[in-house]
Order: C-alpha cells, then structure tokens, then sequence
C-alpha cells in the first residue's frame, strides 16, 4: 500500500505523518487562504497531493479533437483538444526521430509504454491525469505517484551511485531560491513522454524546477536534453494544483493485473 510504504519513507528520514499535517499536508491547510508554514528548514513547503489539469498526457504540443482508437466507445475514449504545453510548440527532432516519432503515434496502443502499466517516466509522470504525493524533509524529497504505484526520491545532495538506468532515473536535488531544482539522469529508452508518440534515447537528461506560487499551485518546468534524438534542448511548463478534497489520500491503481491478458495471453496454455 502506498500509505504504508510513505509513512516507513518518512520515519525512516526522522519526519512523521503528525509533522506533515503541520507542513501542509492537512485538509484544513490545503484550503487554507494564506501560505502554508515551512517545514523546519526554513525551504518552501512543497508537501501535499498535486494533479495537472490539462491534455499533456495525449499530446505535448497543440493539438484537435478527434476520433479515438476504440471506435466503438464513440465519445468515451475520443482525444480531447487541448493547448500545448511546450515552450514555443515545437520539438526539435532529428529527422530520423521525426520519423519514428510518426510511426509511433500511428501505432501507439500497441507501443506506448502506458497502456502496457510500464512506470510513466520523468516528466511524463507529473502530468499523467492522476494525482501523486509529495513528501518533504532535509535530505530527501519522496514522490509517490497514483498511476502503477510508482515513484521516486530525489536526493538533496549527494545521490548513492546508480548500478543501471531505470525507468523513473536517477534524481538529485537542490534549492535554488523559492525553486526546487532536481537533475533527472540515467534513464533506460523504454518510456514515452506522451500518447502521441514522443519519445527519447537513454541519453535523456531533464532538469525539473518546482516553484510554489500559491498555496494550492506549483509552476512546474522541465528542461528536455538528448543529443541522440533532438538537435536542441526543449522545455515544457505547467501549473500543479493542490487537491483539496476533506481527507484527500492516494488510493491504489493496481493497473498491472489489468494488463495480464495484454502482455501474457498469449502463453495461455491450450487445452486438449
């Protein structure tokens, strides 16, 4: 359970569940008019559950309504339009990448990684339609993501050596300012940073700044780096908002057993 796993992260770093409803975490401070305190070191408190309310997930840039794969659901699993949230509209892909890139939304229920219940990846992860957790103390900050139970920890300083390149990377935080600042690296090539098709090499490097603007908004920004598939480093920016919902918790998106049939059913036994 997610619960769980949070509350054996954060007394493991010397911060409990009762510190956290005092930083900010509290259905009565996530409706709060003012600021929310600051946790003891003084950082802006970026504590709570958090959700994009926009498209990014079915496509980064600007893009049309139209019809969904499923055409037999009709409406109910169209693509809804939506305004992009790259920083110019335009991502600057090699030609060969531009290519694929293509082919990849052409044939994007039977390639993207979400369908199959993979981990989303970094960004893709901050802005998929579920909502996640942030975690905060000194040393390390935890996030806990609804969508395949996944998450990650940034390091507030120096991070442990890395054996292999993972889905989720590797992440290594700083303050800058108000901002947190955190150096996303070692990636495998397995995610998508949305459904239509965008993509990256295990040479992605992103750098994420969370800036609380509000009590119940971050403006978060990520800067997109992978000189095997783009020409130039990109970036996208979006606001966060705060649930506020009485008692507001993650729930569980158990959504690997969905994916049983998908991946494995082929290798039905048949019987006599």
């Amino acid at each position: 359970m997610l619960k769980t796993a949070l509350t054996a992260f954060v007394g493991g770093v010397g911060l409990t569940i009762g510190a956290m409803a005092i930083y900010g975490t509290s259905a009565g401070a996530q409706t709060s008019a003012i600021p929310a305190p600051r946790p003891a070191d003084s950082k802006p408190d970026l504590n709570g559950i958090w959700q994009a309310m926009n498209t990014a997930n079915w496509d980064l840039q600007d893009h049309t309504a139209r019809q969904g794969p499923v055409i037999g659901l009709g409406a109910a699993f169209s693509v809804p339009a939506g305004q992009g949230v790259v920083v110019g509209n335009e991502i600057p892909y090699q030609p060969w990448a531009a290519t694929r890139k293509r082919a990849n939304a052409e044939n994007w229920m039977a390639l993207d990684p979400e369908v199959k219940c993979y981990m989303p990846g970094v960004p893709r992860a901050n802005y998929l339609p579920f909502p996640f957790q942030i975690t905060q103390t000194p040393t390390h900050v935890m996030f806990a993501y609804e969508f395949a139970d996944s998450g990650r920890t940034i390091y507030m300083g120096k991070a442990p050596d890395n054996a292999a390149d993972t889905w989720m990377g590797q992440s290594v935080g700083r303050w800058d300012g108000e901002t947190l600042v955190v150096d996303v690296t070692a990636f495998n090539d397995q995610t998508w940073f949305d459904r239509a098709g965008n993509f990256h090499s295990d040479a992605l490097h992103v750098v994420e700044r969370y800036t609380r603007v509000s009590p119940d908004r971050l403006q978060y920004e990520a800067t997109i780096e992978d000189p095997k598939v783009f020409t130039r480093p990109w970036r996208i920016t979006m606001p966060l908002y705060r649930r506020a919902e009485t008692n507001v918790q993650l729930t569980d998106y158990h959504c690997v057993e969905f994916t049983q049939e998908l991946l494995w059913g082929h290798l039905k036994k048949i019987g006599n």
